[in-house]
Protein backbone atom coordinates (compact mmCIF):
# COMPACT_ATOMS: atom_id res chain seq x y z
CA UNK A 1 0.00 0.00 0.00
CA UNK A 2 1.15 3.54 -0.77
CA UNK A 3 2.72 5.02 2.41
CA UNK A 4 0.79 8.29 2.00
CA UNK A 5 -2.51 6.41 1.78
CA UNK A 6 -1.54 4.26 4.78
CA UNK A 7 -0.67 7.39 6.79
CA UNK A 8 -4.08 8.93 5.99
CA UNK A 9 -5.89 5.71 6.95
CA UNK A 10 -3.99 5.32 10.24
CA UNK A 11 -4.58 9.00 11.07
CA UNK A 12 -8.30 8.53 10.39
CA UNK A 13 -8.25 5.44 12.61
CA UNK A 14 -6.81 7.50 15.44
CA UNK A 15 -9.15 10.42 14.75
CA UNK A 16 -12.25 8.21 14.94
CA UNK A 17 -11.22 6.75 18.31
CA UNK A 18 -10.27 10.13 19.80
CA UNK A 19 -13.55 11.63 18.53
CA UNK A 20 -15.51 8.91 20.34
CA UNK A 21 -13.41 9.42 23.49
CA UNK A 22 -14.07 13.17 23.50
CA UNK A 23 -17.79 13.10 22.69
CA UNK A 24 -20.66 13.47 25.11
CA UNK A 25 -23.32 13.48 22.34
CA UNK A 26 -24.48 10.23 20.78
CA UNK A 27 -24.28 11.48 17.17
CA UNK A 28 -20.65 12.59 17.60
CA UNK A 29 -19.74 9.25 19.19
CA UNK A 30 -21.49 7.42 16.34
CA UNK A 31 -19.54 9.49 13.80
CA UNK A 32 -16.27 8.55 15.51
CA UNK A 33 -17.16 4.86 15.35
CA UNK A 34 -18.04 5.17 11.65
CA UNK A 35 -14.75 6.94 10.81
CA UNK A 36 -12.95 4.19 12.72
CA UNK A 37 -14.69 1.42 10.78
CA UNK A 38 -14.27 3.04 7.35
CA UNK A 39 -10.55 3.70 8.01
CA UNK A 40 -9.65 0.10 8.84
CA UNK A 41 -11.55 -1.53 5.94
CA UNK A 42 -8.93 -0.67 3.22
CA UNK A 43 -6.17 -1.81 5.61
CA UNK A 44 -7.94 -5.15 6.05
CA UNK A 45 -8.53 -5.61 2.30
CA UNK A 46 -5.02 -4.61 1.13
CA UNK A 47 -3.90 -8.26 0.65
CA UNK A 48 -6.29 -8.83 -2.33
CA UNK A 49 -6.77 -12.41 -1.14
CA UNK A 50 -10.25 -14.03 -1.16
CA UNK A 51 -10.02 -14.75 2.59
CA UNK A 52 -9.07 -11.13 3.34
CA UNK A 53 -11.92 -9.79 1.19
CA UNK A 54 -14.36 -12.18 2.86
CA UNK A 55 -13.15 -11.13 6.32
CA UNK A 56 -13.44 -7.44 5.38
CA UNK A 57 -17.00 -7.93 4.11
CA UNK A 58 -18.04 -9.78 7.28
CA UNK A 59 -16.45 -7.09 9.44
CA UNK A 60 -18.16 -4.28 7.52
CA UNK A 61 -21.60 -5.91 7.76
CA UNK A 62 -21.36 -6.57 11.52
CA UNK A 63 -19.98 -3.10 12.29
CA UNK A 64 -22.65 -1.44 10.13
CA UNK A 65 -25.35 -3.42 11.96
CA UNK A 66 -23.93 -2.39 15.34
CA UNK A 67 -23.69 1.26 14.25
CA UNK A 68 -27.32 1.19 13.08
CA UNK A 69 -28.37 -0.28 16.45
CA UNK A 70 -26.47 2.47 18.31
CA UNK A 71 -28.20 5.11 16.18
CA UNK A 72 -31.57 3.45 16.82
CA UNK A 73 -30.92 3.28 20.61
CA UNK A 74 -29.83 6.94 20.84
CA UNK A 75 -32.75 8.14 18.67
CA UNK A 76 -35.20 6.08 20.75
CA UNK A 77 -33.80 7.57 23.96
CA UNK A 78 -34.05 11.11 22.52
CA UNK A 79 -37.63 10.43 21.44
CA UNK A 80 -38.75 8.96 24.79
CA UNK A 81 -36.67 11.01 27.25
CA UNK A 82 -35.58 14.05 25.21
CA UNK A 83 -31.83 13.66 25.82
CA UNK A 84 -28.97 13.07 23.37
CA UNK A 85 -26.26 12.99 26.05
CA UNK A 86 -24.43 9.66 26.47
CA UNK A 87 -24.72 9.87 30.28
CA UNK A 88 -28.47 10.47 30.04
CA UNK A 89 -29.28 7.11 28.42
CA UNK A 90 -32.03 6.02 30.80
CA UNK A 91 -34.89 4.23 29.03
CA UNK A 92 -34.63 0.40 29.37
CA UNK A 93 -35.22 -0.22 25.64
CA UNK A 94 -32.50 2.26 24.65
CA UNK A 95 -29.96 1.05 27.24
CA UNK A 96 -30.39 -2.65 26.37
CA UNK A 97 -30.18 -1.97 22.61
CA UNK A 98 -27.06 0.18 23.04
CA UNK A 99 -25.38 -2.46 25.21
CA UNK A 100 -26.10 -5.23 22.68
CA UNK A 101 -24.82 -3.00 19.86
CA UNK A 102 -21.57 -2.34 21.73
CA UNK A 103 -21.28 -6.07 22.51
CA UNK A 104 -21.59 -6.74 18.76
CA UNK A 105 -18.90 -4.14 18.01
CA UNK A 106 -16.53 -5.70 20.56
CA UNK A 107 -17.29 -9.34 19.77
CA UNK A 108 -18.80 -10.33 23.13
CA UNK A 109 -20.80 -13.56 23.34
CA UNK A 110 -23.51 -14.32 22.24
CA UNK A 111 -22.81 -11.97 19.28
CA UNK A 112 -19.19 -13.07 18.87
CA UNK A 113 -19.47 -15.28 15.77
CA UNK A 114 -17.85 -12.79 13.39
CA UNK A 115 -14.63 -12.27 15.36
CA UNK A 116 -12.78 -15.62 14.88
CA UNK A 117 -13.71 -15.76 11.18
CA UNK A 118 -12.64 -12.17 10.52
CA UNK A 119 -9.36 -12.48 12.43
CA UNK A 120 -8.53 -15.72 10.61
CA UNK A 121 -8.69 -13.96 7.24
CA UNK A 122 -6.32 -11.12 8.17
CA UNK A 123 -2.55 -10.86 8.39
CA UNK A 124 -1.08 -10.61 11.88
CA UNK A 125 -0.42 -6.85 11.93
CA UNK A 126 -4.00 -6.00 10.90
CA UNK A 127 -5.27 -8.61 13.36
CA UNK A 128 -3.30 -6.85 16.09
CA UNK A 129 -5.01 -3.52 15.28
CA UNK A 130 -8.40 -5.23 15.23
CA UNK A 131 -7.79 -6.98 18.58
CA UNK A 132 -6.44 -3.92 20.44
CA UNK A 133 -7.05 -0.44 19.02
CA UNK A 134 -10.52 -1.24 17.67
CA UNK A 135 -11.71 -2.21 21.15
CA UNK A 136 -10.98 1.20 22.69
CA UNK A 137 -13.81 3.35 21.27
CA UNK A 138 -16.67 0.87 21.99
CA UNK A 139 -15.28 0.29 25.49
CA UNK A 140 -15.25 4.04 26.17
CA UNK A 141 -18.97 4.12 25.34
CA UNK A 142 -19.68 0.92 27.28
CA UNK A 143 -18.10 2.33 30.46
CA UNK A 144 -20.34 5.42 30.18
CA UNK A 145 -23.50 3.39 29.49
CA UNK A 146 -22.86 0.65 32.11
CA UNK A 147 -24.33 2.45 35.20
CA UNK A 148 -27.77 2.45 33.53
CA UNK A 149 -27.66 -1.29 32.69
CA UNK A 150 -29.05 -4.04 34.88
CA UNK A 151 -26.06 -5.70 36.58
CA UNK A 152 -27.45 -9.21 35.92
CA UNK A 153 -27.24 -8.56 32.15
CA UNK A 154 -23.58 -7.53 32.40
CA UNK A 155 -22.73 -10.54 34.59
CA UNK A 156 -24.50 -12.87 32.13
CA UNK A 157 -22.66 -11.31 29.15
CA UNK A 158 -19.33 -11.58 30.96
CA UNK A 159 -19.72 -15.19 32.08
CA UNK A 160 -21.05 -16.31 28.69
CA UNK A 161 -18.14 -14.62 26.90
CA UNK A 162 -15.63 -16.28 29.23
CA UNK A 163 -17.25 -19.67 28.69
CA UNK A 164 -17.43 -19.28 24.89
CA UNK A 165 -13.88 -17.90 24.73
CA UNK A 166 -12.51 -20.82 26.72
CA UNK A 167 -14.60 -23.52 25.04
CA UNK A 168 -14.18 -22.25 21.48
CA UNK A 169 -10.38 -22.19 21.58
CA UNK A 170 -9.95 -25.78 22.77
CA UNK A 171 -9.98 -27.58 19.42
CA UNK A 172 -8.36 -24.92 17.22
CA UNK A 173 -5.13 -25.36 15.29
CA UNK A 174 -5.03 -21.85 13.76
CA UNK A 175 -3.26 -19.37 16.04
CA UNK A 176 -5.32 -16.37 14.89
CA UNK A 177 -8.55 -18.13 15.84
CA UNK A 178 -7.06 -19.09 19.21
CA UNK A 179 -6.17 -15.43 19.83
CA UNK A 180 -9.70 -14.41 18.76
CA UNK A 181 -11.28 -16.72 21.34
CA UNK A 182 -8.73 -15.47 23.86
CA UNK A 183 -9.93 -11.94 23.10
CA UNK A 184 -13.57 -12.96 23.70
CA UNK A 185 -12.66 -14.51 27.07
CA UNK A 186 -10.67 -11.46 28.20
CA UNK A 187 -13.49 -9.13 27.20
CA UNK A 188 -15.79 -11.27 29.34
CA UNK A 189 -13.58 -10.60 32.39
CA UNK A 190 -13.74 -6.86 31.71
CA UNK A 191 -17.52 -6.75 31.30
CA UNK A 192 -18.06 -8.92 34.40
CA UNK A 193 -16.53 -6.31 36.72
CA UNK A 194 -17.59 -3.24 34.69
CA UNK A 195 -20.41 -2.04 36.95
CA UNK A 196 -18.68 -2.78 40.26
CA UNK A 197 -15.18 -1.42 39.57
CA UNK A 198 -14.69 0.41 36.24
CA UNK A 199 -11.04 1.10 37.17
CA UNK A 200 -10.40 -2.66 37.20
CA UNK A 201 -11.96 -2.90 33.74
CA UNK A 202 -9.51 -0.28 32.47
CA UNK A 203 -6.59 -2.10 34.15
CA UNK A 204 -7.67 -5.39 32.53
CA UNK A 205 -7.99 -3.68 29.13
CA UNK A 206 -4.52 -2.12 29.47
CA UNK A 207 -2.88 -5.44 30.36
CA UNK A 208 -4.89 -7.31 27.70
CA UNK A 209 -3.60 -4.88 25.04
CA UNK A 210 0.00 -5.34 26.25
CA UNK A 211 -0.19 -9.16 26.32
CA UNK A 212 -2.05 -9.46 23.00
CA UNK A 213 0.41 -7.08 21.32
CA UNK A 214 3.29 -9.18 22.59
CA UNK A 215 1.66 -12.41 21.37
CA UNK A 216 0.86 -11.03 17.89
CA UNK A 217 4.31 -9.45 17.43
CA UNK A 218 6.03 -12.66 18.55
CA UNK A 219 3.99 -14.73 16.07
CA UNK A 220 4.72 -12.21 13.32
CA UNK A 221 8.46 -12.30 14.08
CA UNK A 222 8.39 -16.10 13.97
CA UNK A 223 6.04 -16.07 10.94
CA UNK A 224 3.84 -18.65 12.67
CA UNK A 225 0.15 -19.07 11.79
CA UNK A 226 -0.57 -22.64 12.96
CA UNK A 227 0.45 -24.82 15.90
CA UNK A 228 2.62 -26.92 13.57
CA UNK A 229 4.72 -23.95 12.46
CA UNK A 230 4.86 -22.70 16.05
CA UNK A 231 6.40 -26.02 17.09
CA UNK A 232 9.46 -25.44 14.88
CA UNK A 233 9.80 -21.72 15.65
CA UNK A 234 12.74 -22.26 18.05
CA UNK A 235 15.04 -22.70 15.04
CA UNK A 236 14.29 -19.14 13.90
CA UNK A 237 14.92 -17.48 17.25
CA UNK A 238 15.92 -19.68 20.20
CA UNK A 239 15.57 -16.78 22.67
CA UNK A 240 12.11 -15.76 21.48
CA UNK A 241 10.55 -19.24 21.76
CA UNK A 242 10.58 -19.46 25.61
CA UNK A 243 9.53 -15.80 25.88
CA UNK A 244 6.55 -16.48 23.58
CA UNK A 245 5.58 -19.44 25.76
CA UNK A 246 5.73 -17.22 28.86
CA UNK A 247 3.60 -14.55 27.17
CA UNK A 248 0.98 -17.20 26.36
CA UNK A 249 1.00 -18.34 29.99
CA UNK A 250 0.61 -14.70 31.03
CA UNK A 251 -2.47 -14.49 28.77
CA UNK A 252 -3.74 -17.56 30.61
CA UNK A 253 -3.33 -15.77 33.94
CA UNK A 254 -0.64 -17.84 35.62
CA UNK A 255 1.34 -16.28 38.49
CA UNK A 256 3.98 -14.81 38.74
CA UNK A 257 3.27 -13.22 35.33
CA UNK A 258 1.44 -9.95 34.63
CA UNK A 259 -1.75 -11.63 33.41
CA UNK A 260 -2.47 -12.93 36.92
CA UNK A 261 -2.95 -9.39 38.30
CA UNK A 262 -6.32 -8.44 36.72
CA UNK A 263 -7.85 -11.88 37.35
CA UNK A 264 -6.74 -11.80 40.97
CA UNK A 265 -8.11 -8.29 41.59
CA UNK A 266 -11.39 -9.02 39.75
CA UNK A 267 -12.04 -12.19 41.77
CA UNK A 268 -11.21 -10.26 44.95
CA UNK A 269 -13.67 -7.50 44.01
CA UNK A 270 -16.42 -10.02 43.17
CA UNK A 271 -16.06 -11.64 46.60
CA UNK A 272 -16.21 -8.18 48.22
CA UNK A 273 -19.47 -7.54 46.33
CA UNK A 274 -20.83 -10.83 47.77
CA UNK A 275 -21.02 -12.55 44.39
CA UNK A 276 -19.42 -15.93 45.14
CA UNK A 277 -21.17 -17.81 42.30
CA UNK A 278 -19.97 -15.54 39.43
CA UNK A 279 -16.48 -15.50 41.00
CA UNK A 280 -16.38 -19.33 41.12
CA UNK A 281 -17.66 -19.67 37.55
CA UNK A 282 -15.13 -17.07 36.35
CA UNK A 283 -12.25 -18.94 38.00
CA UNK A 284 -13.41 -22.23 36.47
CA UNK A 285 -13.77 -20.81 32.95
CA UNK A 286 -10.23 -19.40 33.24
CA UNK A 287 -9.05 -23.03 33.38
CA UNK A 288 -10.52 -23.65 29.91
CA UNK A 289 -8.47 -20.80 28.45
CA UNK A 290 -5.39 -21.93 30.35
CA UNK A 291 -5.68 -25.37 28.77
CA UNK A 292 -5.25 -24.17 25.19
CA UNK A 293 -2.42 -21.82 26.18
CA UNK A 294 -0.68 -24.79 27.81
CA UNK A 295 -1.31 -26.73 24.60
CA UNK A 296 0.55 -24.06 22.63
CA UNK A 297 3.39 -24.04 25.18
CA UNK A 298 3.61 -27.82 24.92
CA UNK A 299 3.88 -27.57 21.13
CA UNK A 300 6.63 -24.96 21.44
CA UNK A 301 8.70 -26.31 24.32
CA UNK A 302 8.16 -30.07 24.56
CA UNK A 303 8.00 -31.29 20.95
CA UNK A 304 11.64 -31.83 20.05
CA UNK A 305 12.74 -31.52 16.43
CA UNK A 306 12.99 -33.72 14.33
CA UNK A 307 9.37 -34.69 14.82
CA UNK A 308 6.46 -35.81 12.68
CA UNK A 309 5.63 -32.33 11.38
CA UNK A 310 5.56 -31.76 7.63
CA UNK A 311 6.69 -28.13 7.98
CA UNK A 312 10.33 -27.50 7.15
CA UNK A 313 12.42 -26.06 9.97
CA UNK A 314 13.81 -22.70 8.78
CA UNK A 315 16.99 -21.23 10.20
CA UNK A 316 17.75 -17.88 11.80
CA UNK A 317 15.71 -14.69 11.66
CA UNK A 318 16.24 -11.92 9.17
CA UNK A 319 17.96 -9.23 11.22
CA UNK A 320 16.19 -6.40 9.39
CA UNK A 321 13.06 -7.06 11.51
CA UNK A 322 12.48 -4.29 14.09
CA UNK A 323 12.09 -6.01 17.46
CA UNK A 324 12.08 -3.02 19.85
CA UNK A 325 8.23 -2.86 20.21
CA UNK A 326 8.20 -6.64 20.78
CA UNK A 327 10.88 -6.33 23.47
CA UNK A 328 9.03 -3.56 25.34
CA UNK A 329 5.59 -5.22 25.37
CA UNK A 330 7.09 -8.63 26.24
CA UNK A 331 8.83 -7.21 29.31
CA UNK A 332 5.58 -5.53 30.37
CA UNK A 333 3.57 -8.71 29.71
CA UNK A 334 5.84 -10.74 31.99
CA UNK A 335 7.04 -8.49 34.80
CA UNK A 336 4.24 -6.23 36.07
CA UNK A 337 2.89 -8.47 38.87
CA UNK A 338 5.21 -7.03 41.59
CA UNK A 339 3.55 -3.64 40.98
CA UNK A 340 0.15 -4.96 42.18
CA UNK A 341 0.29 -3.18 45.60
CA UNK A 342 1.02 0.13 43.86
CA UNK A 343 -1.79 -0.51 41.35
CA UNK A 344 -4.32 -1.31 44.10
CA UNK A 345 -3.28 1.82 45.99
CA UNK A 346 -3.83 3.90 42.82
CA UNK A 347 -7.24 2.26 42.22
CA UNK A 348 -8.43 3.12 45.75
CA UNK A 349 -7.54 6.82 45.41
Amino acid sequence: MNPYVLTILLSSLGLGTVLTFASSHWLLAWMGLEINTLAIIPIMAQQHHPRAIEATTKYFLTQATAAAMILFASTTNAWLVGEWEIHQLSHPLATTTAMLALALKLGLAPVHFWLPEVLQGLELTTGLILSTWQKLAPFALMIQVAPAIDSSLLIALGLLSMLVGGWGGLNQTQLRKILAYSSIAHLGWMVLILQFAPSLTLLSLFLYIIMTSSAFLALKTNNSLTINTLATSWTKSPALAPLTALVLLSLGGLPPLSGFMPKWLILQELTKQELPLPATLAAMTALLSLYFYLRLCYAMALTIYPNTLTAAAPWRLDFTIITLPLSIVTILALALLPLTPAVTAMLTL
